[in-house]
């Protein structure tokens, strides 16, 4: 297995600070991961308290997740994934699920959370016939993400674009619209753009929690309408079913009937 290619940034020499809770460190013990503190324990556990199905929507999201890129993979014959804002690795990161199909496949992760940093090289491996990379980068600055990608994908051919509960950290929707199309008209006709996010106007309890989350002086999550997520696709063909909630997106056959949540993403292809 290859060691990923890791390009350090500023934030790559960031003390990781344990004292307080962080989103990323919460998702990931949400996820059932281990890469998290006490700290991040105690603030999930009180979210859950409020609203146990926060649980439910991080798993779905990964499960999503999984269900876009083995698309992507097997029908869509897509084999260079650029995922921003990836978080803490986990179960199913986005390199094993394409390179399980597609050995060649080559993926590179963005963030600019120093602990995620910290994990990439241990965790993240590639197949010999494929490239995995971790760019230190901020989705805020598109244009740098975008020429340090450009160093393990070809940007002349389809790259799916991944940006899962990512665009939500942007508070501003207008922004995080802007961030989305920058990204795709960087890329060529063919490629995905694959969003997902927590979503208002399905479940109250999760508006009111998150709410209550925002102001509480953590970093703010904004839930956005299922049309504002939809908006995020502006030029884009839409693979079915559209923009739903995850739980619906190509459920796996065989498994219970699945429930709306309040987290909504889809799929679209640039012409």
């Amino acid at each position: 297995m290859n060691d990923p290619a890791t390009t350090p940034g500023h934030s790559a020499h960031q003390k990781i600070d344990t004292s307080v809770p962080h989103s990323a460190r919460i998702w990931n013990y949400w996820l059932g991961g281990k890469d998290n503190y006490p700290v991040d324990e105690e603030a999930g556990d009180a979210y859950t308290a409020v609203f146990p199905g926060i649980v439910t929507i991080a798993r779905s999201s990964r499960a999503f997740l999984r269900r876009n890129i083995t698309h992507l993979v097997a029908e869509a014959g897509i084999r260079q994934f650029l995922d921003i804002g990836t978080g803490l690795p986990t179960a199913d990161n986005t390199h094993e699920v394409a390179q399980r199909l597609a050995p060649e496949a080559r993926v590179v992760y963005v963030d600019n959370d120093p602990m995620v940093l910290a994990h990439a090289r241990a965790l993240l491996y590639s197949t010999p016939e494929g490239a995995t990379a971790y760019i230190d980068a901020d989705v805020l600055d598109p244009d740098t993400v975008l020429a340090a990608a450009a160093e393990t994908l070809d940007l002349d051919r389809p790259v799916a674009l991944i940006l899962s509960n990512i665009l939500g950290h942007v508070a501003d929707h207008d922004r995080a619209r802007s961030i989305a199309t920058r990204l795709m008209d960087a890329l060529p006709s063919g490629s995905y753009l694959s969003v997902n996010d927590g979503s208002r106007g399905t479940d109250p309890e999760f508006e009111r929690a998150q709410d209550a989350y925002n102001e509480s002086g953590a970093a703010p999550y904004i839930l956005r309408t299922v049309d504002q997520i939809t908006a995020y696709f502006d030029g884009l063909e839409l693979v079915e079913p559209g923009v739903v909630p995850v739980t619906l997106w190509r459920p796996e056959a065989g498994g219970p009937a699945p429930a709306p949540i309040g987290e909504h993403g889809g799929l679209a292809r640039k012409p």
